[in-house]
């Protein structure tokens, strides 16, 4: 049996079932993210989950600042819905202001039109990862990374007020607490106070790796 007496087969049954042969399609390369230089410049968006002692699902909403490494908000709820997202990120707005892009995969609430048109009205470009590239969120994959090696990890959750009061107190910590290299060995709220400082910034700027 050959490849020939296969298609004489083949064609002698009248089978109409094609060989569908995969497409190659050129991918685009992704223009390196070019280093922020200010606070509020470009901020990382993402989800994880985890679940409670007696078994129930709850998802987390994370936020990081590229520039300082500070993360601004953990949120915790049954369901993270874009609606809440938005609402999240309009309560950020009033306190903390926003930034210029925010660096998103390509999740349903990410993608969905009441993000595009909270995007639009505020000013905010989301900039889309490639589909199965989380590399190319590397800053807050590595944050979320620390998130559930040092929170989630070594927590058991009885009830959602508190996951939310643990995650807040580890935010706390992260920020004013723990030293990053990428910042100089600071920690993100030291650094945002030597950057209001002004006269320091250029200095504390050449001390940032990507």
């Amino acid at each position: 049996m050959n490849h020939k007496k296969v298609h004489r087969l083949y064609v002698n049954l009248g089978l109409q079932v094609r060989i569908k042969r995969k497409i190659r399609r050129a991918s685009l390369a992704r223009v390196p993210i070019g280093r922020p230089e200010n606070i509020n410049e470009r901020w990382s968006m993402d989800f994880m989950m985890d679940v409670l002692d007696n078994g129930r699902r709850f998802r987390i909403f994370t936020i990081i600042d590229h520039f300082s490494r500070e993360c601004p908000l953990l949120a915790a709820d049954y369901s993270l819905t874009a609606q809440k997202v938005a609402s999240y990120l309009d309560q950020l707005a009033l306190t903390r202001g926003l930034p210029k892009v925010i660096t998103v995969d390509n999740g349903t609430e990410f993608i969905s039109r009441a993000m595009d048109g909270w995007a639009y009205r505020h000013g905010v470009k989301l900039d889309f990862i490639r589909p199965g590239k989380p590399v190319d969120n590397a800053i807050i994959e590595s944050f979320n990374g620390k998130l559930r090696d040092e929170c989630l990890n070594t927590h058991v959750f009885s009830g959602l007020e508190d996951v939310r009061q643990k995650l807040e107190c580890w935010r706390r910590d992260y920020n004013t607490q723990r030293p990053h290299s990428s910042i100089g060995n600071l920690s993100p709220t030291e650094f945002v106070r030597q950057q209001n400082k002004g006269p320091q910034k250029a200095k504390i700027l050449n001390l940032q790796t990507v």
